[in-house]
């Protein structure tokens, strides 16, 4: 069956294409809170904008919900310790409407130094007040920027153009990042303050930055300094602004968010020197149907059990590589066959990359195997997003490491631990047409395609004992879709026999293959 997705909140109609095409969409769009429950039960996924409040309650009404997706960049809606802690990715789309908040960006700082909107108030009731509606130039003005991200860039190169001097702080960008963009980096917050003539916001909602425009900050600011925002409402301390208008320190002001949206009663709105707009950042046909396609493919590429660029709760920043991504499986079909073998967790797993992939961040296939260790042991859904929490809460301790040299195969990944004194071992690869294959267990040599119903036994290396493993599985009913055989490493072990079958088997089925002569070991590979 296909998986479900909820749409909660409007996205374009490319969007809904690109999900259509691999699930089941139900729309939700409009329907109230307590409806839009009801309808997550069977949801795999849910995708939202700004006004759907994605909290523990909904998290609780979602029980198979394995992904969130916000078409937009903020995820201040979303409860994401909630949503980590239940295993739920959150994806967004991060760059779809960086363009469109940098040209509203300008378009607030234009507006309010030419008082554009009061003009144009004016002019509609038949007034004509060109000596009243004096304005500012920016040419040659110190533009402060507070954030120096993708839409920080972009304000700044359009600030540039137009002959403004550019200063930035941002304690995340290094000062050479900033001087290759063409901006001065400054060594504080209050270095910009204190020179800034026009001041642009763009930062993220966070404990840190909320109110970080207060009291304090305006007084430490050029008088006569004029404020934008278009980043995230609650930055700006509301009364503290109003209490810079008044006086007179703040000789302007435009704002596109705000602490409590929709905006009711406030004293804003009394200052005409104030330009206000209603969140109208990302409000485009370009960036909306980009911020649709975007996160549909990621919410898709989630449902696929893929390690998605744009996810916001995963402890890994950045694209996983082309040559990483066949891997993931590889790492996660190890990190299930350790447990299988071992019979339990480890204290401690080590992941070692050999070959061509060692050269790439080993980050991701680690949270990989964590995800196939952990779901072999545990009854709650495990995620890319909640086995680091799962595996520390279970004290299990994860070691990387990486070689550039490897036998046999282009590159390997190895999962090694030991458990109740026995040391245990399981490689794999990717091949071609067979996708992930185990090529070691156990010091054992074999190249068995991971499938759903796996069988690995080791046996005496001894005439027939192909035939009567075979013969008891066909008296079982059970089909062998391929077989193969493997010496151990270790000179005089016995061999290993690895099965691909094409039906689960039972716990007294697996006990009758243990039982059988000459089988030493047998061990069934649920992966379905």
């Amino acid at each position: 069956m296909q998986p479900v997705v909820v749409i909660a909140e409007e996205i374009s109609a490319a969007g809904m294409a690109v999900l259509e095409a691999s699930a089941t969409v139900v729309t939700a769009v409009g329907v109230p809170r307590e409806t839009l429950l009801e309808m997550l039960g069977d949801a795999a996924a849910l995708v939202v904008r700004s006004a759907t409040r994605v909290d523990a309650e909904l998290l609780a009404a979602a029980p198979r919900l394995r992904v969130v997706g916000r078409a937009g960049t903020g995820v201040d809606n979303i409860d994401l310790e909630a949503a980590t802690a239940a295993g739920v990715l959150v994806v967004n789309a991060p760059t779809s409407n960086s363009v469109s908040a940098a040209e509203h960006t300008m378009a607030l700082l234009l507006g309010q130094a030419r008082r554009i909107p009061e003009a144009d108030r004016s002019m509609r009731t038949g007034a004509w007040e060109r000596s009243r509606l004096q304005g500012v130039e920016l040419h040659g003005k110190v533009l402060g920027l507070i954030g120096l991200g993708r839409i920080g860039t972009l304000v700044a190169q359009r600030a540039a153009a137009f002959g403004m001097r550019v200063i930035v702080y941002d304690p995340y960008v290094g000062q050479d990042r900033a001087r290759r963009i063409g901006v001065e980096p400054a060594a504080s917050l209050d270095d910009v303050l204190s020179q800034a003539d026009f001041i642009t916001i763009h930062l993220p909602r966070t404990r840190d930055t909320e109110g970080l425009i207060g009291p304090e900050a305006i007084a430490a600011m050029k008088p006569g300094v004029r404020i934008v925002n278009a980043s995230r409402g609650g930055i700006v301390d509301e009364d503290a602004l109003v209490d810079g208008l008044r006086s007179g320190r703040v000789a302007g002001a435009a704002l596109d968010v705000f602490a409590r949206e929709p905006l009711e009663r406030s004293p804003l709105v009394e200052f005409s020197q104030v330009v206000l707009t209603p969140h109208l950042g990302a409000s485009t046909a370009e960036a909306q149907d980009k911020a649709g396609v975007d996160v549909a493919v990621a919410v898709a590429a989630a449902l696929r059990g893929e390690l998605v660029a744009s996810a916001v709760n995963v402890d890994f920043a950045g694209e996983v590589h082309e040559e990483v991504a066949p891997f993931l499986p590889v790492a996660e079909h190890l990190g299930a066959t350790f447990v299988a073998l071992a019979g339990r967790l480890p204290g401690h797993l080590v992941l070692r990359v050999e070959g061509q992939l060692a050269g790439h961040p080993g980050r991701p296939l680690v949270l990989a195997a964590l995800k196939g260790a952990l779901a072999a042991v545990s009854d709650a859904p495990v995620s890319f997003v909640n086995a680091p929490r799962l595996a520390e809460a279970r004290g299990i301790a994860v070691t990387e490491e990486s070689t550039s040299e490897v036998s046999d195969y282009v590159s390997v990944l190895r999962v090694r631990g030991t458990v109740g004194g026995e040391p245990i071992s399981v490689s794999g690869t990717t091949i071609g047409r067979k996708g992930p294959v185990l090529v070691e267990a156990l010091d054992h040599e074999i190249e068995l395609p991971f499938s759903p119903h796996m069988l690995l036994l080791v046996n005496d290396d001894v005439p027939g004992m192909i035939g009567r493993v075979g013969s008891a599985l066909g008296g079982l009913g059970v089909n062998i879709d391929n077989m193969v055989v493997g010496q151990s490493f270790v000179t005089g072990q016995r061999a290993m026999m690895g099965l691909n079958l094409d039906r689960r088997l039972t716990d007294p089925e697996v006990e009758g293959l243990r039982g059988l002569s000459g089988v030493a070991r047998a061990w069934y590979l649920d992966r379905a």
